[in-house]
Parts: C-alpha cells; sequence; structure tokens
C-alpha cells in the first residue's frame, strides 16, 4: 500500500488562508497525487480533488457529515441542527423536505418573482451615476427570496436593508476573518430569532401563507415520531432556503463579468441550449466554495492509500470543476463548452457532488441554474449599460471570491 503523499510544511492554515480556492489543486498537481495529507488549524486533515475522488467522497460507506462542519461555520453559514449536518435516514428525510420545494412550477414562480424584482430595482438605476451590481442583486434575490418563501420583510425602508444585510452577512462574511466573521455571528442570532418567530406566527395562524411555501413546508413538517421540528430549527432550515438564494448574486456578478470579457454584451437572443451552456461555464469556470468537508466514517482504503477511521477531508470543488482529466484547457472560459456536453454527477461540483435526493448536493442547484438564465436573460435583453474602467480581476482570498471592483455600471437604461 503506496503511502499517502504529504505537505512538507507542519501547518497549511496561512497557505489556505491566502490561496483558499487554489491551494488542494496547486499541491495535487505539484505532488502528483489527487489526494494528500496535511494540516489545517494542527489537525491532520486529507484533501481530496477530481471526479474520482468526489465519487469516493460522496460515498455515504465512507464518509459522514455528523460532526464535520467546524463550529465557526455551524454558528454563521449553516446553522446548529440543520441538514447539513445530517447523514443516514435523518438526512434524507429532512432532505426531501427541501427537495419537495424544488418541482418545476415553484422554480418558475420563482423565477417570475425575481424577473419582476430585477425590473423594480432597475427602475430607478438610470437616475445614478454608478451602480455596484454586487449590493443590488443583494437586494433583489433577498427580496425575491423573503417573498417566495412567505416571510415578509420589514415595511420601512431602513429596516428592510438592515434585514437584507443580515442575510448576506451569513454567506459574505463567514469565512472570513475578525470583524466579518463577528457581524455573521451576530446576523445569525438575530436571523435565527427572526426566523423561528415566523415559523411559530405560521403554526399559531399569525402568519398566512400558501402551503407550498417554504414556511408553510418547513412549519407543518414532521419528524418520523410525528413532532414538528424546534422553532429555532426549523427557522435556521428556512434561512438555508433564503442565504443560498439570495448567495445566488455572488453568480449574477460573475455572469456579467463573463458577458464582458468572454461573450460580449451583445443584443439578440440566445436559445435556451447556450444559455444553460452559459451558465454552467459560469459556474464551472469561477469560484465559489472553495470546499466540502466530511468526517471518515470507517478505517477503508480508496484511490489507493488508507483513510483513518475519524480523520477529516476536504473535498475541493473549485479544483474539481478545473479537472485537467476531465476538461480541455480549463483554464479558459468557453461559453459554448456544454452545449453538447452534460455535466457528470461528479465532474461539475460548485454546489457538491452526487444526487440530489438521496446525497448532499444542493437541494437548490436546479433553482440556481434557473435564476442565472433569468439574469443573464435580464442582463442581455431588458437593460443596457456600459462597463467604466476598474479592477474586474477575481479576488481569490475574498470568501466568496469577486471581482476586486464587484463589478460597477453605468449608463443604464431599461429598455422593456
Amino acid at each position: 500500500m503506496a503511502k499517502m503523499p504529504r505537505t512538507s510544511d507542519f501547518d497549511s492554515t496561512l497557505a489556505v488562508m491566502k490561496d483558499p480556492y487554489r491551494f488542494i489543486l496547486k499541491t495535487s498537481e505539484r505532488l502528483s497525487s489527487a489526494v494528500f495529507e496535511t494540516r489545517l488549524g494542527l489537525q491532520r486533515t486529507v484533501c481530496m480533488v477530481g471526479p474520482e475522488a468526489a465519487e469516493l467522497f460522496y460515498n455515504p460507506l465512507y464518509f459522514q457529515r455528523t460532526g464535520a462542519a467546524p463550529e465557526p461555520l455551524k454558528k454563521t453559514l449553516l446553522g446548529e441542527g440543520t441538514v447539513q449536518g445530517l447523514d443516514g435516514d435523518a438526512h434524507a428525510y429532512r432532505k426531501a423536505m427541501f427537495m419537495s420545494l424544488m418541482s418545476r412550477s415553484r422554480i418558475d414562480d420563482m423565477t417570475a418573482i425575481l424577473s419582476n424584482t430585477w425590473r423594480l430595482y432597475a427602475k430607478g438605476w438610470a437616475q445614478r451615476d454608478r451602480i455596484d451590481l454586487y449590493s443590488e442583486t443583494q437586494g433583489i434575490f433577498a427580496e425575491a427570496a423573503c417573498e417566495w418563501s412567505g416571510i415578509p420583510l420589514p415595511a420601512d425602508e431602513p429596516t428592510k436593508k438592515a434585514r437584507i444585510t443580515e442575510i448576506v452577512e451569513l454567506f459574505d462574511s463567514a469565512g472570513r476573518m475578525f470583524t466579518p466573521h463577528l457581524k455573521s455571528r451576530l446576523a445569525r442570532k438575530r436571523l435565527d430569532r427572526w426566523a423561528a418567530a415566523h415559523i411559530e406566527d405560521f403554526r399559531r395562524g399569525r402568519l398566512t401563507s400558501s402551503p407550498e411555501s417554504a414556511v408553510a413546508i418547513i412549519a407543518s413538517y414532521r419528524l418520523k415520531d410525528g413532532t414538528n421540528l424546534d422553532p429555532k430549527i426549523a427557522g435556521a432550515e428556512l434561512l438555508n432556503v433564503i442565504r443560498p438564494i439570495t448567495a445566488i448574486a455572488v453568480y449574477v456578478v460573475q455572469s456579467a463579468l463573463a458577458l464582458h470579457r468572454y461573450a460580449g454584451n451583445t443584443k439578440g437572443d440566445w436559445d435556451d441550449s447556450l444559455l444553460q451552456s452559459f451558465v454552467q461555464e459560469v459556474r464551472r469556470f469561477f469560484p465559489f466554495f472553495p470546499q466540502a468537508v466530511a468526517k471518515v466514517k470507517t478505517d477503508f482504503v480508496g484511490l489507493g492509500y488508507e483513510f483513518p477511521k475519524g480523520g477529516r477531508a476536504l473535498l475541493d470543488l473549485h479544483g474539481t470543476n478545473h479537472s485537467r482529466t476531465t476538461y480541455k484547457n480549463p483554464e479558459v472560459f468557453q461559453a459554448d463548452r456544454f452545449l453538447n456536453v452534460s455535466p457528470s454527477a461528479f465532474n461539475l461540483i460548485p454546489q457538491g457532488g452526487g444526487d440530489h435526493f438521496t446525497g448532499h448536493r444542493c437541494a437548490g442547484e436546479w433553482m440556481t441554474i434557473a435564476l442565472m438564465k433569468a439574469s443573464v436573460r435580464f442582463l442581455r435583453e431588458e437593460i443596457t449599460y456600459k462597463v467604466p474602467p476598474q479592477n474586474l480581476d477575481i479576488d481569490y482570498r475574498r470568501l466568496p471570491a469577486l471581482p476586486f471592483s464587484r463589478f460597477q455600471m453605468d449608463t443604464v437604461v431599461l429598455s422593456r
């Protein structure tokens, strides 16, 4: 049995902080191995990259999520007691609740709400000298997500903006150090109370919402023993609908950058196949989540190496999307890359790999693709704008990664 390659440094935490999206892939290529061991936070960690590694990582016989997520992520991004930290029957049962929200009709409803919200926001852009696309899309997606979920945002504008800022801080500040991370923790505490209150209001008849809405589905969900979820956990799961939809704002900024740099902000229809390919290439090419974390469930041998029970494992999501074993010229953006090729469950994994219904792949991936397509249509067909000089290089040290300038627009005209 070959000995698993190891990094030469005692601990790689600082190296990962400096390059969170590319550290694993670069190290894998340097060591000529899809699997290697390092220390992160002084804890021995197996790093994995590539489709074969992804298929192994998402095999529930070998890896579990219970006890895997670092405490800072539970206190910010994920929430405590939520579906991401479950395994086996408990995970499958809870995941079914989320998948019930992802029907074609519900995705269409969300797409219609989002398109209307884009237009409402864009009406005021012509009167402004400069539009920060990331800031605007945060509001657009948060408002649309809350409306679709059956959760009212505050009526007065300052309080509404403050609530949207808190939703954004769950994902935009969680992975950063010091003050941003503290802000994310504080936002989590406030939002947990806010979401739990809406769960209680729905259960007691004080909040009326469609029976197909997220608040209704989650508030009414029953465990196998017939009891409802604890209001705090139910509220956290409700935020696990609203937060990731809002986070699609990151992909929209990246889509605008791709239109500007690689496809041209030209008018004229794209057929759905090219639009789908373009969106998939944005998801492949640009960084979103850097890694997924799991815990080794049992001693086993995989990919030619021994994995000890209880060890921590990181799967490089961004690196797998740039695997040279799968993609030709992965460092090049090609809008038509997926025009006649369908990705597998393990080679395009910006939101996780495996099966949507039974595994830990993001339940909202189909929603993400649909909303990205609607947003690209809006940028191409419903407004015209100019892109002033700015630094559009990607800041790979930022979590989530964005252009340094966040994508600024001016001379915006709503054409419909």
